[in-house]
């Protein structure tokens, strides 16, 4: 024990001292598992590893006396890529928590070791409403959105706007297959109908056969049932077509403003699309969006917002709980308000999923944009007990 505590500061001392057994944890350890170079990078990536950095730094840069460490590894959007870096993480290199989980296959893969390891896991890009509902985990929280949240906030919005036929354009594994189940149930809930859908493989370039089908369909909206390059593709391959021009509208049901950027306003104006966070929406998020654009020349996605206020609530956890083990800081994390640059309205659920408030958004057409990244008008705060799946409805066996 001397030899120790010879070795830390002051300020360390001080910590080890307030902690007690704390002290002799190994390294608090953050693995980023995220996609790094493919569909989902922009909305991800490199930029939640920066988040990660932005959260430790703002905390201090260590736990218990000793300096925070940050792993970090691409999943390939492949399931089993997922599972094994996630189980060498957790079993064999003592890292504490896991966050990103570019898509839903990896995060339910990664789960599946979370629940084996006992070690928590944060989701703050996969989407599925699945992770929360019958695929929960005692050990998973699902932090930014899902698809019945994005489903219910726009597919609602445009249902009441004379929406009320759909076909879908859809990624053809759980991700997509979620938006087009969540959405279906909210546009037949409100008396439309789903005409059709046409999966397409993951990370496609060309949506020439899947566009002819949707337009084929007559349908007056469609869905897009995908998420980052792919939608973006689909619109600018829409674009081509004359859909819209034809008189069908596309709804971008999981978007981020990244996938503006690269559109332009000039093909994504008019967009209806729902975000948990803009970084001109107050203050607070300002803030953040130009600290974050400082380190990488772009403002940050929802999901690169929400990593950085995943990581930080953790690390205040495991301060408050004067330890690194898992069930006493996903305790602390449960009862403790979240309320950061990502949300000011943030609780935890008993099954996991992380509720705030979501926004109702409409793409500004270029003459409306003041200045670069100024691309949306809010037109609805939707709260969190409204955006999200009630409780009772998830099918989360731990809900009894």
């Amino acid at each position: 024990m001397k030899s120790i505590v010879t070795t830390l500061s002051a300020a360390g001392l001080i910590a080890a001292v307030l902690a007690g057994p704390a002290l002799a944890q190994q390294t608090l350890k953050i693995g980023v598992l995220t996609d790094f170079q493919s569909v989902y990078a922009d909305i991800g990536g490199a930029g939640n590893v920066e988040a990660t950095k932005m959260a430790v730094e703002e905390f201090g840069g260590s736990m218990f006396g000793k300096p925070i460490e940050l792993v970090t590894a691409d999943a390939l959007n492949k399931a089993d890529v997922a599972a094994t870096t996630t189980r060498k993480w957790y079993e064999a290199e003592n890292v504490d928590m896991i966050i990103d989980m570019p898509t839903s296959a990896t995060a339910l893969a990664g789960m599946e070791m979370s629940k084996q390891f006992e070690k928590i896991m944060i989701v703050t890009d996969a989407a599925s409403s699945d992770i929360t509902g019958k695929s929960c985990s005692p050990y998973t929280l699902h932090w930014t959105y899902d698809t019945y949240a994005n489903a219910h906030t726009v597919g609602s919005a445009i249902v009441k706007n004379g929406g009320d036929s759909w076909f879908f354009i859809t990624a053809d594994y759980l991700f997509g297959h979620s938006i087009e189940r969540d959405t279906g149930d909210v546009v037949r809930a409100a008396g439309g109908k789903v005409l059709g859908s046409a999966r397409h493989p993951l990370n496609t370039p060309d949506f020439s056969s899947f566009l002819l089908q949707a337009q084929a369909s007559k349908a007056k909206i469609i869905g897009m049932a995908n998420g980052g390059a792919d939608t973006i593709n689909t619109i600018k391959q829409a674009s081509e077509f004359g859909i819209v021009a034809g008189g069908q509208n596309l709804a971008g049901i999981v978007m981020f403003i990244s996938d503006i950027h690269s559109l332009g306003l000039k093909l994504a104006q008019g967009l209806i699309i729902t975000e948990a966070y803009y970084w001109d929406l107050n203050d607070r998020t300002r803030a953040f969006g130009k600290r974050f654009f400082e380190r990488m020349k772009r403002m940050p996605t929802m999901n690169q917002a929400a990593t950085y206020s995943a990581t930080l609530h953790y690390l205040n956890a495991v301060k408050a709980a004067g330890t690194k083990e898992t069930k006493p800081v996903l305790a602390k994390m449960r009862a403790t308000p979240v309320r950061d640059a990502f949300t000011d309205n943030g609780v935890v659920r008993e099954d996991g999923r992380m509720v705030h408030s979501m926004f109702l958004f409409e793409v500004k057409k270029p003459e409306e944009s003041k200045a670069p990244w100024d691309y949306y008008k809010v037109l609805a705060e939707v709260p969190g007990d409204q955006a999200f799946r009630p409780l009772k409805d998830g099918g989360c066996p731990l809900i009894k």
